[in-house]
């Protein structure tokens, strides 16, 4: 297995920062990039925020809390991104990512593993487009980062099984519950997932029940959070994303149709917590 001791991660939003956070907390050396420098004053700000939290709460010390913040760099500046271990949380776009893989790997050791947090994305596409495919990996995360225990590890068809190794050990020294699994349309949850929120719109759209009534039933019956708070949560734009792609790699079937509904939240930009509306209004 490869020693990971630096992890660099690419992407400073809400996903992003959330790993930046477990890694630094995991102990490792960390570095946040993000070409935009206001998304990364954002990122340190929110970290310390949820930091300050945990102490308040008592789940960890102050001097943990000093530990996890000297623990990560901030940088939007490529050159400073030199690390074992690169996870991605950019845009949700094939050539965005192996553009920034690519040009990562020409200034990293040969051995340097990257791992992409798609949801969506063929891992194995990804990898196709990669000098030496064999190192990459997926990585898929959950949101919010820091409270979710569940980690898929995606293997492509050119993934080494040594890397596959290293990371199911990264994801535990995190504190994480990882999961591998082959490369697949939607990987395990977003393919099972797909019905709850598509069913879901469907009786509204059908007008069998209201938004509050779905979820505060889901709720009760024993889901953590209706499928309207949660496609808010995630964003409307990347939940109806993975459901197009799902769809469209599985052959079209009607029964995974993505939702007009969904559409025309996303056509309207109200797409969730991050603008303040989305199924609920959060302003």
């Amino acid at each position: 297995m490869n020693e990971i001791k630096t992890i660099c991660v690419c992407g400073a939003g809400t996903m992003g920062r959330g790993i930046a956070q477990v890694a630094a907390m995991a102990g490792f050396a960390t570095i946040q990039f993000d070409v935009k420098a206001d998304m990364l004053d954002k990122s340190l700000t929110l970290i310390t925020k949820n930091l300050d939290w945990l102490v308040g709460k008592e789940k960890i010390s102050a001097s943990q809390h000093k530990a996890a913040l000297e623990g990560i760099r901030f940088t939007s500046n490529v050159n400073d991104c030199i690390a074992d271990l690169f996870i991605e949380a950019i845009i949700e776009k094939k050539e965005a990512k192996t553009g920034l893989f690519n040009q990562l790997a020409s200034i990293n050791a040969a051995n340097s593993i990257f791992a992409t947090n798609t949801s969506s994305i063929s891992i194995t596409e990804i990898a196709t487009g990669i000098q030496n495919p064999s190192r990459v990996v997926g990585m898929h995360f959950f949101n919010p980062a820091p409270v979710m225990k569940l980690v898929e590890v995606v293997k492509a068809d050119q993934t080494d099984e040594s890397i596959v190794q290293s990371i199911v050990q990264v994801a535990k020294t995190m504190g994480k519950v990882p999961v591998v699994c082959k490369d697949a349309p939607g990987f395990i949850v977003n393919r099972v997932a797909r019905h709850y929120y598509l069913e879901a719109m469907k009786l509204l759209e059908a007008g069998l029940a209201t938004v509050e009534t779905i979820d505060t039933v889901m709720e009760s019956s024993g889901f953590k959070m209706g499928p309207f708070k949660l496609m808010d949560l995630i964003g409307m734009d990347i939940n109806y994303g993975v459901s197009n792609i799902v769809w469209e790699a599985l052959g079209k079937p009607e029964r995974l149709k993505p939702s007009s509904i969904q559409k025309q939240k996303v056509e309207s930009g109200e797409l969730g917590r991050k603008t303040g509306k989305g199924f609920y209004s959060y302003q």
